[in-house]
Order: structure tokens, then C-alpha cells, then sequence
């Protein structure tokens, strides 16, 4: 997170109205990209009108002069995830691309912030008169749907022991194994009479997961990233619903005919094959 006083597009005086004010930066890339705005990296860049290069983009979300929110894309996501991992560590870091490199400026944020710029008005959509795309909104967090589920799996995903300590695998049936079955919801494992194996969203999701190692699908709907020196946690979406998995433990899914329910799935046979070839056809992150 910046300090609120980087700024993009000119710092002197009589640029001031015009300067924004970072608040923080977002890669939008293949392996990495803001999970609110689609399954996968060429429907995220199809929310934002952006072609999907295969480079990518790094966004940043500020406020001008008068408070309002603004996303500036860029065409350098290197010097951004150089800020972010800056940012990450704690360090100021001063994320000011060469106006040059900018794509577009987009009015709105795409997902919520919990700061502000200082000496600014509060946050607010620009008055664009109309003219322009309309102002990107973020999704609504007393509603259900694919942006929030999404969003459910990124936090499983960043929080995976957290979720996983509080499921006891021997109350859910493995692949292939009979018996009953246990969804987690809002954290805590409770019965469901549907079972994770026999819920036909899990099965359709489990079909669709797999249909994936015949034909891949477009590039960062399935995501891999560092676990541990011997495992890797995926991210693999599909219409309509969400996995979270580690290769070496359980998998977890998130419908979005079952809000805020998280549905486990033991390894069984099937799922340790599954989630290695996904692995194997996953854009690769950190």
C-alpha cells in the first residue's frame, strides 16, 4: 500500500487537480489478476475493455485532486508488481509510471478500499457527464454471485489453514468412497443431507475440472502458486462456480447455488490425478 502521495500524470502545482493519488496497484496478467472482474485473465481484461496481451497490465487505483476514484491501466506490470511486493514487505516505494506507458484511465475502483487520500474529499465516482465507459463498481457484499465467489476463493486460497483446521475430512465421504457428507459453511463444518459427492454442482464442477486436462481452457483459469516446498495451491474457476485446492491435501468449492458455503471434497482416488494435471496446464504465480 502506498503512503498516498505517489502520483501518476504529472506532480507540478498546476497538474495537481489532474495528479492521482495512489492508494495501491493490482496486476492484471495471466498468472495474477483481480479474480472480481471474471473466471479468467481474457474475461478480466474483457470487464475492463482491455485486450488480453500476453504480458498484461498493472492497474492502479487512486483518487484525484477532487477525491474521485480513478483506475489507471498500465502497460508496464513489471514496475507494479515491483511497487506491490515493496508495498508487501512494508517498505514506501514511489509508483509513478512514465505517462507513456499509460493504456487508459477508467473511472470508479473495481473492488472496495479501506483508505483514502489524505486532503482530499471522501471517494467518490467522477462526474464524466455521461460520456465514457461507466464507473467500475465494486461488487456488492451483501449479495451471491460469480464476483463474490470468486472473491471467497481468493480469501480460502490466502487463508487455506485457517479453512482447512476446521474440517475433519473423516466427515466427508472420499471419491468413490460411500456415506454421508459435510459442507463447512461460514467456517464451521455442519451436516448436509445433499453430500459433497452427490451435490450435482460439485459433480458438475468436478466434470468440468477435469474436462479441462483434454481441452485447456483460457489462460489463468487455472492458477498455481507456492504451497510448500513439496505442494502448490490452485485456483481453478468455471461457470458458475470455484475451486481452492492444495495438491497434496483436499479440495474445496464454492457454487453459486450455494451461497457462502464452502463444500469439501476428500482425495479419494480421482482428486490426487485431477489436481496434478491441472497443475501441470496452470499459469504459474509466485
Amino acid at each position: 500500500m502506498s503512503d498516498g502521495e505517489d502520483t501518476v500524470g504529472g506532480a507540478d502545482d498546476a497538474d495537481a487537480d489532474d495528479a492521482l493519488l495512489v492508494l495501491t496497484a493490482m496486476l492484471l496478467t495471466p498468472a495474477r489478476f483481480p479474480s472480481v472482474l471474471g473466471d479468467d485473465y481474457v474475461a478480466a481484461c474483457g470487464a475492463l475493455a482491455l485486450e488480453p496481451y500476453e504480458e498484461g497490465y498493472g492497474l492502479i487505483l487512486g483518487q484525484d485532486g477532487e477525491g474521485a476514484r480513478w483506475t489507471v491501466v498500465v502497460e508496464d506490470p513489471s514496475q507494479v508488481a515491483v511497487a506491490i511486493a515493496a508495498w508487501d514487505c512494508g517498505m514506501e516505494h514511489d509508483l509513478s509510471p512514465d505517462e507513456r506507458s499509460m493504456v487508459c484511465a477508467l473511472p470508479g475502483w473495481p473492488m472496495d478500499l479501506a483508505v483514502s487520500a489524505p486532503g482530499v474529499p471522501d471517494p467518490h465516482d467522477p462526474d464524466t457527464d455521461g460520456e465514457g465507459p461507466a464507473p467500475l463498481t465494486p461488487p456488492d457484499t451483501e449479495a451471491w454471485g460469480p464476483a463474490q465467489r470468486r472473491l471467497g476463493a481468493d480469501e480460502i486460497a490466502a487463508q487455506w489453514s485457517v479453512w482447512r483446521e476446521q474440517i475433519d475430512e473423516t466427515q466427508f465421504p472420499q471419491p468413490g468412497a460411500a456415506g454421508g457428507a459435510e459442507t463447512a459453511t461460514g467456517g464451521e463444518a455442519e451436516s448436509a443431507a445433499s453430500g459433497s459427492l452427490r451435490h450435482p454442482g460439485v459433480r458438475r464442477a468436478l466434470s468440468e475440472a477435469s474436462a479441462y486436462t483434454e481441452a485447456p481452457p483460457p489462460p489463468g483459469r487455472i492458477r498455481s502458486s507456492y504451497a510448500t516446498a513439496d505442494a502448490r495451491t490452485l485456483r481453478v474457476d468455471g461457470p458458475g462456480w470455484s475451486m481452492v485446492a492444495r495438491t497434496d491435501d483436499i479440495a474445496l468449492f464454492l457454487l453459486d447455488e450455494e451461497p457462502g458455503t464452502v463444500i469439501p471434497v476428500g482425495r479419494g482416488d480421482a482428486l490426487p490425478g485431477l489436481l496434478a494435471a491441472l497443475d501441470g496446464l496452470a499459469v504459474q504465480g509466485p
